[in-house]
């Protein structure tokens, strides 16, 4: 009989899928290791929230653990998992070298989230009111720290095709070390547009995302700014309503119904406020990796009017489910044009459905990746020894990292 194969998850952060996209994002993960016969234990230094999922529902173990703290080496040797999966780059330099010392043969996955360097270079560039060029990525310190990362673990999980591109062409990482994975859905029919609110039975447009994510918060002052004034004055009785997990006193001072702008706070069901309008909104400037909130309207039915960088890496050549516009005025133009206009709002319907079964179907990519998960466990020698950056890196990260954290732990008694 084959023995049960142990993943230990470590998480930046427990769950939250109602409220942000990588919340929802691990729990695919999850899904994916937990169909394929793995026990999962999912360990975070992170406080309890009142918004995190019930993981003992999904046949989880939870654990709890402390930063700088000899305590996790004795957790991490007890459980002696096969693959230890990092949920973001910092939480691999706490704990990797951790894990190296005291279960060397676990297979060790990062999954980037997406790529924090690309986030913060094109964060800075917008801040500076300049053009992000690829080459300020070299320049970014976060940029040193997450590639070093993504040498040291045996695989990489990368959720954007442009940062695939990006790793392998700018940084040069060997692709052996990387592996594509979207979010995944299943498979969607047309015919499942029927039963789904029709055009007439949906009304206002909407923006929803985690106000902890600084794109996020940029959109909604753009939006605020810039483009509805140019909506509503072609369009008076337009509303819009902001939906956000964690918004701030300087999101709710937005909130403006006299105009129409309504910022309406932590969605209970995203899902269904989503369903229920006729457009969403994502005017997003800057950012990384793929943006859920618009892979989720696709699933609702509900066209979209985004931005370049919003759009980015999420449709290969296909059509948009609504419209592609940088120009704030074009923007405005384009989403009274997609509320009004029933034919081309139901065309864009569709061309969400074509991206889904496209772009983001689970059976073609978990297949995968539990296929690679497995034959680095049948041979996890081999694959290493041709990662040598990966060794040299670890080699002297494990020391600097160890005593620093040695340090701290002892400074802390």
């Amino acid at each position: 009989m084959n023995q049960i194969k142990k993943l230990l998850i470590i998480g930046f952060v427990w769950p939250e899928p109602n409220s942000s996209a990588a919340g929802g994002r691990m729990m695919q993960l999850i899904s994916i290791f937990k169909q394929n016969g793995f026990e999962v234990t999912f360990a975070s230094a992170a406080q309890d929230s009142d918004f995190m999922v019930d993981l003992s529902e999904f046949g989880v173990i939870k654990k709890s653990i402390e930063l700088n703290s000899s305590s996790f080496d004795d957790f991490v040797l007890e459980l002696n998992p096969d693959v230890v999966l990092f949920d973001r780059f910092m939480i691999e330099e706490q704990f990797g070298w951790r894990v190296i010392e005291k279960c060397p043969n676990a297979i060790r996955i990062l999954d980037t989230e997406d790529l924090h360097c690309l986030r913060t270079a094109r964060q800075k560039a917008f801040k500076e009111s300049r053009t992000f060029e690829l080459f300020d990525l070299l320049s970014e310190e976060v940029a040193k720290r997450e590639i070093a990362s993504i040498l040291r673990c045996d695989l990489s999980l990368i959720i954007s095709e442009f940062e695939m591109n990006i790793l392998k062409e700018v940084f040069r990482i060997n692709e052996d070390l990387l592996f594509y994975l979207p979010f995944l859905v299943d498979e969607m029919k047309e015919e499942e547009l029927l039963k789904l609110p029709s055009f007439e039975e949906r009304k206002n447009f909407v923006f929803i995302g985690n106000f902890l994510h600084e794109p996020n918060w940029n959109t909604v002052q753009h939006l605020k700014e810039a483009i509805w004034p140019l909506i509503r004055k072609d369009f008076p009785e337009a509303v819009l309503e902001v939906y956000g997990a964690y918004p701030s006193q300087k999101v709710l001072q937005l909130h403006q119904p006299k105009n129409g702008f309504y910022i309406k706070g932590r969605a209970e069901d995203a899902n269904e406020i989503v369903k229920k309008a006729r457009i969403v909104l994502a005017p997003i400037r800057f950012g990384a990796g793929l943006k859920g909130k618009l892979l989720e309207a696709m699933q609702c039915g509900t066209p979209s009017i985004t931005t370049s960088i919003g759009s980015e890496a999420m449709h290969e050549n296909l059509p948009w489910n609504g419209f592609i516009e940088d120009n704030p005025a074009e923007f405005a133009k384009k989403a009274i044009a997609l509320y009004q206009e029933e034919n081309l709002w139901k065309q864009s319907q569709k061309n969400g459905i074509e991206i889904i079964n496209k772009c983001y179907q689970k059976s073609t990519y978990s297949e995968k990746l539990i296929a690679l998960t497995n034959s680095f466990l049948a041979d996890s020698k081999n694959h290493r020894l041709h990662n040598f950056m990966g060794n040299l890196l670890q080699h002297h990260a494990f020391k600097s990292t160890m005593y620093m954290s040695k340090w701290i732990e002892a400074k802390n008694r």
